[in-house]
């Protein structure tokens, strides 16, 4: 080989790898850049976070906000309260399926942090939409809201601005990585699809992970009902009997007929408060045997008629037929919660017991033809039964104005502070319900200060018919010249 022929060198293994340089290390960001980074996401802005987040901050990302709605729900309950921490595993299926639709979405396409990056930032993202709608729904649970946001629309309102705040700003933040348009249009809807299913499975289950603690209450064990083909026979028997029962009013008199409606079978308040209200009909008001007690328990699913709005409709209908309509008076009292909306609560476990509406109750007596009404309803939220029921020959009091709760429902109440001040203690003095209304009034205000009632004073409320007043005023009249 000629000499100024040089054959090319091979470079060694060794400048084969300088000459290769290293990919570049995904840089990091401490905990409060990730949680600014989401924050400032939420408010559609560029997060200036392109890094990948360290295991033990994914975690901490991930269970800061958890923890956050967990302490907030316990809020909804005054009180001691137990947690149940494994109703919290029941959502956590909602993270598995928000980590696949960022995965979906930005496949091939995310910065260098990848799907951990995507994952940790839509946490805080996603955060104040969260808050708020929390927040509504702990001022819901404790009468907090103000007016504008007690009525179900201004609730609604809201809760529908925050999903779409929330949608909007996770939306905008994966599309700053998604790997494709299609993807990111798959993305939105399939997100709001997986809140819709989130939200009805909070509505349908109605599992909280915050439960009211018992364990200071010597109370036993609750009863329970069940559903049995002996049990429906034995509520037909009852139904029979209460209404074959009924006496035909006497001619020439005005009696006094009674309906109490007691739905909610979860606490025994309203058991207690119903059966006081039943024996003050029945005692100052000369109405024995002329009162059905419609009541949901479990203790009397075998003595007394379940408290339905069917059953309710069939009690009015029956005290019809045996009352003079002209001329006897029919006192409804309904006790239960009350909702912002005006409905009357009712739950009677495993049995389904629709809520009852003011105008339900209002067409229910206008179609039995019975004139001379007076109905109280000691619920929360109960002023809004004033206007649907209130008429020329109808007395309507309620427990509270149609923005307040009122107060004494608790599980651990003996009688709500309504119906132990109105039909307990001065109905027992008087047979004038605008006197016992009256007077009934300050003792409420007043109990409630001393019970530290968070919302403000309940605010009973009462409308009294021009036409009925005079056949009250008669009615009292006679049953006080009724010897003891």
């Amino acid at each position: 080989m000629p000499e100024d022929i040089i054959a090319p060198q091979q470079p060694s293994s060794e400048n084969a790898v300088e000459a290769t340089p290293p990919p570049p290390a995904t840089p990091c960001a401490g905990l409060l850049r990730w949680i600014v980074g989401g924050l400032r996401a939420a408010c559609l802005l560029d997060p200036r976070v392109d890094a990948r987040p360290a295991p033990w901050q994914l975690l901490l990302l991930v269970l800061l906000p958890e923890l956050a709605w967990t302490g907030l729900a316990r809020l909804e309950i005054a009180g001691p309260a137990s947690l149940h921490a494994s109703v919290g595993l029941n959502t956590l299926w909602v993270l598995a399926v928000l980590a696949w639709l960022g995965w979906f979405a930005l496949s091939g396409g995310a910065r260098g942090g990848g799907l951990a990056r995507w994952f940790a930032l839509a946490t805080w993202t996603m955060f104040p939409a969260n808050l708020l709608l929390c927040l509504l729904a702990l001022g819901y649970a404790r009468g907090w809201l103000p007016s504008v946001l007690a009525n179900s629309r201004g609730y609604w309102v809201v809760f529908g601005l925050g999903c779409a705040w929330l949608i909007v700003a996770l939306v905008r933040l994966t599309a700053r990585d998604a790997a494709t348009r299609w993807r990111l249009a798959l993305f939105a809807p399939a997100f709001m699809a997986l809140l819709a299913l989130t939200f009805l499975q909070s509505l349908y289950t109605q599992e909280r992970m915050w439960l009211p603690d018992g364990s200071a209450s010597a109370e036993p064990e609750r009863p329970r009902m069940e559903l049995t083909q002996e049990l429906f026979e034995q509520q037909q028997a009852v139904w029979e009997r209460t209404v074959e029962a009924l006496p035909a009013g006497k001619p020439g008199q005005a009696d006094v007929y009674g309906l109490v409606f007691a739905p909610y079978a979860s606490e025994d308040v309203f058991l207690r408060e119903s059966n006081m209200v039943t024996q003050v009909l029945e005692e100052r008001f000369d109405a024995r045997g002329r009162v059905i007690h419609l009541m949901n328990h479990a203790t009397t699913a075998e003595t007394l008629p379940w408290a339905t709005p069917l059953n309710l409709r069939r009690a009015i209908a029956a005290l019809a037929a045996r009352m003079d309509r002209e001329n006897d008076v029919l006192v409804i009292y309904l006790t239960s919660h009350g909702a912002r909306d005006h409905r009357l609560a009712a739950a009677h476990w495993p049995l389904t017991v629709p809520w009852l509406t003011p105008e339900e109750l209002r067409e229910e007596l206008d179609g039995a033809g019975i004139r001379h009404r007076v109905v109280a309803v000691s619920a929360c939220y109960s002023g809004g039964w004033i206007e649907p029921l209130a008429g020329e020959d109808t007395l309507v009091m309620t427990a509270a104005d149609a923005t307040h709760t009122s107060y004494g429902c608790g599980r651990l109440s003996e009688l709500t502070f309504f119906g132990r001040a109105m039909f307990d203690e001065q109905l027992r003095k008087t047979r004038s319900f605008e006197a016992a209304f009256a007077a009934a009034v300050p003792v409420i205000k007043q109990r409630e200060i001393e019970g530290g009632k968070e919302d403000g004073f309940s605010n009973p409320q009462i409308s009294v018919g021009e036409k009925i007043r005079p056949v009250l005023d008669r009615l009292a009249q006679r049953l006080d010249g009724i010897p003891k």
